[in-house]
This record gives structure tokens, sequence and C-alpha cells, in this order.
């Protein structure tokens, strides 16, 4: 197996982020004509945690938060209640034009109306995640950490995020944590910032163990030639895919662990989905499979959580594709963003396609 996880540690899996507020309409609606909205505390690094914290495993996030914020509260009680240690330094507001959590602001979608997202980052708290604010020889020398999870949102949200990454990427390849991390450009946040972003991006990548990514993050992150989106039937775009992932492997040979999702919207409610993984030499495909959806936000992010479960609880690499293909389905059935398994038997049920009443 190309993974193997150091014994002795606090964490199973540290997850950096920054985490906002996500209002959501009711009953599916727009949020143009809606005036209910339910609030939830959101991002995707704890939606990926969210996997291996309800299923058992120990989880720590890093992040910082707004002082005596009422927003800040609500998400600190958010993460104590999915069982996830957090740690992060409270930042003055500065007046009302001062810091403040991001709202996600989502409608879900129905049929053939597609989902919306708007995200109001501005004042954003999380832009201010600093290294000096952590103690990292403790949280990697002392405590230890089995695998941490980077995205790249967080990486590229600020100057300071990016340098506190790529701190964190090498204090965790000093003391052996091994490093998974997601890609997830984004347009706005690198626009002006192309050639840092790009080196601090390749940076974390060549000391990864674990690359997650779809066509379009690493064709445009690292100029990773890949397939086009859409306009091939589905073998031949795996086909395309295991090719653009043979370049990346080579690109950045360190990491054993390679994954994408496979995605096709029949309509907002009904989609095609499946993955892509290589482990080593060995390919694992999962072909799209037909799922139900209540909300498509988080399914990626489900993804990864389960993945990342799978290789922590040192299953085969077969299990850790299938673990994360159900994880991933688990996710679009909730109207939170992430995934609340109740045991690992109610994950394996939605692999099998087994919905029956279990009484």
């Amino acid at each position: 197996m190309g993974i193997k996880l150091k014994n002795e540690y606090k964490y199973s899996l540290l997850v950096p982020t920054s985490i906002g507020a996500r209002i959501t309409p009711a009953n599916g609606q727009p949020v143009h004509s809606s005036d209910n909205f339910k609030l939830q505390a959101t991002s995707a690094e704890t939606n990926v945690a969210s996997i291996s914290s309800y299923l058992g495993l120990p989880v720590k996030v890093l992040t910082t938060f707004v002082k005596d914020s009422p927003i800040a509260k609500f998400i600190k009680s958010n993460l104590k209640s999915r069982m996830m240690d957090f740690e992060g330094r409270d930042v003055e507001q500065g007046g009302p034009w001062g810091y403040r959590h991001q709202f996600n602001i989502a409608d879900s979608g129905f049929g053939t109306r597609g989902p919306r997202v708007f995200n109001d980052r501005a004042g954003e708290v999380g832009r201010t995640l600093n290294v000096k604010d952590f103690d990292l020889e403790r949280i990697f020398g002392e405590e230890g950490v089995q695998v941490m999870h980077l995205s790249g949102l967080i990486a590229a949200l600020s100057a300071d995020t990016s340098q506190f990454c790529l701190a964190l990427a090498r204090a965790a390849k000093k003391y052996d944590t091994k490093i998974s991390f997601d890609l997830n450009y984004r347009a706005s946040f690198w626009e002006g910032r192309e050639k840092e972003l790009r080196e601090a991006f390749t940076e974390i990548a060549s000391v990864s163990d674990v690359l997650v990514g779809n066509e379009e993050d690493f064709q445009l992150c690292f100029g990773i030639e890949g397939p086009e989106a859409g306009g091939e039937d589905i073998d031949n775009k795996i086909e395309s895919f295991k090719e653009m992932i043979g370049r990346v492997k080579k690109q950045f040979p360190n990491a054993s662990v390679f994954a994408t999702t496979l995605r096709e919207v029949v309509h907002t409610n009904k989609h095609l989905w499946g993955g892509i993984m290589l482990e080593g030499d060995n390919w694992f495909v999962v072909k799209p499979r037909e799922i139900n959806v209540l909300d498509r936000i988080g399914g990626g992010d489900g993804f990864v959580g389960g993945l990342l479960y799978g290789i922590l609880k040192g299953w085969e690499p077969e299990k850790w594709i299938q673990f994360g293909w159900a994880t991933s389905a688990m996710a679009t059935t909730f109207i939170t963003d992430y995934a609340q398994p109740a045991d690992e038997e109610m994950v394996w049920s939605i692999w099998k396609g087994n919905a029956r009443v279990k009484r």
C-alpha cells in the first residue's frame, strides 16, 4: 500500500479552514424570492473532516474567529456538535467595517432550475490565518497528526493564508504527517496572483501524498493538459482522465494517490456520479451511477472525506474510493453541506444500493 501511517498521534485528521455561515432558503426556493432561511456553519474543509469525526476518529480544526461575534459562537458550538476539536485566535472585529465571518448564500435548485450560490467574503476573518498564531511543533511534534488535509481555497485566500499553508505542509513533512491536497481552483482568488499561487501550489503538491482535483483544477493550477468538460462518452472520458492523472503523477512523483470525481447532471435532483483513483500503479474506477440529489453542495468534499477515512482506517485501496463514492452520495441527501453518517453500515448500504428500512 502506498500510504503508511505512523501509530503515535492524537489526531487522525487535521484541517486548516476559514469557517463562515451558510444561509439557504426553505424548500429549495430561490434566494431572491425567499424570506425564510436556514443558518448553517460551513467550510469545505470541515465538510471533508465531518466523515471522520462522525465516525469516531479524532479531528482537529485550525481556524480563526471574530472576537465576541455571535456568528463565531454559533460556529464554535457547531464544531463541538460535530465532535471536532478546534484551535484559533479571536480577532478583534475592528468596528462595523472590520472583520466578519463570510456568508455563503445559496439555494439548492429544483428539477430544471439549477442551484445558485453567492459568496459574500468581504472582510473575511479567515484571510488573517497566520502561522505565528499556531505552535506547529506542538501540533505535529507533540500531539501528532496522521493526515493533514489542505484545500486550495485556503491556500489562495490571501498572501497570509498561502504562507500559512506552506508552513503547515513543511511542518507536516518534517514530522511524517501525510498530506492530502484538494486543489479547488477558484479564478477570482487567483486573479493578479497567478505566479505567486502557482509556486505555492506547486510546492504543496510536491510534498503531498494524496492529490485531488478535477480536469480544470490540474490545468489551471499547473498547466497540465486535461480533458475538456463534456462532449465525450463516459468510457472515453475515463480514459482522458487517466491520461491526465498520468501526467500529474509524472510531475508530482511524491504522491501515491490521485483522485477525481465524475459527474453528469441529468437535472438538479438526479445526477450520474462516479470517481477515478490511482493508487501506486493500480487504477480504481467507479463508473457513474444514478443518485438522487437534495442539495449538491458538498458532494465533492464528501468524496474526499470518505476516501481519507478509508486511508485512515488502513483498508485496502479498492474500499477507499467505494466509501468515498458512498459518503459523497450521502452528502447530497442532507440539507447541510456535509454528510452525517450514523455508522459505517449506513455508508456501505448506500454503496450496495440497499435503501431498505433498518429496524
